[in-house]
């Protein structure tokens, strides 16, 4: 069984750098990595990426559960493969190392017609890293996933800002919320493995 709880990384909508901060903590932390739900670049996915981009020889990639083709929401990847996705197929791997899983899109991006992400994080008993990115709404969608989270009982072990810094945005957000700040990541000039681990001197507190 994990010595801690599996850590999800979700963020707070699509591409604000869930597949970077989880590849920064997996080599952080020498953690393993999964990602349940791969949906679409199979021939590049976030698997493949974070590997490409992790330096540690202790890093275990455990399998995708779903490996879905088409680049959409999971459950009409799912609908066009002809397969419906079920959550009781997800099951955490067995290690005794910290695990990092990485989420596909939000919280309320949907699995099947009845299921959705956040549903899978509490069914996995897992410690959210929320991934925020400033931009002109991610107070909003910042405050909206942190509710909903409080609103399903999990816990969240911090936050984390990528992306260019907008001081005033994220004290309010960490004001408001009083959510742990787990580190800042600048936006990465050049993304190889050197990068992976100075970024991962920025985050505190895991």
């Amino acid at each position: 069984m994990p010595q801690h709880k599996p850590l999800f990384i979700t963020g707070i909508g699509t591409g604000i750098g869930k597949t970077i901060t989880a590849a920064i903590l997996t080599e952080k932390l020498k953690a393993d990595y999964w990602k349940p739900i791969q949906s679409g670049d199979l021939d590049d996915s976030d698997t493949l990426k974070v590997k490409a981009l992790v330096s540690n020889e202790k890093t275990v990639f455990h399998p995708e559960t779903y490996r879905l083709t088409e680049p959409y929401s999971p459950h009409k990847s799912a609908a066009i493969d002809g397969i419906v996705i079920d959550i009781d197929h997800f099951y955490i791997p067995q290690i005794s190392n910290t695990l990092i899983i990485e989420g596909a899109g939000g919280l309320m991006v949907p699995l099947n017609e009845k299921y959705l992400m956040i549903d899978l994080i509490k069914k996995l008993q897992a410690e959210v890293i929320l991934v925020s990115q400033n931009y002109l709404g991610s107070i909003n969608h910042t405050i909206l996933s942190w509710k909903a989270l409080q609103q399903e009982n999990i816990p969240i072990k911090g936050i984390i800002f990528n992306g260019d810094a907008d001081a005033e945005s994220e004290r309010y957000i960490l004001q408001y919320t009083g959510l742990k700040l787990l580190g800042k990541i600048p936006q990465l000039q050049h993304i190889d493995k050197q990068a992976i681990v100075n970024a991962g001197k920025l985050i505190e507190g895991l």
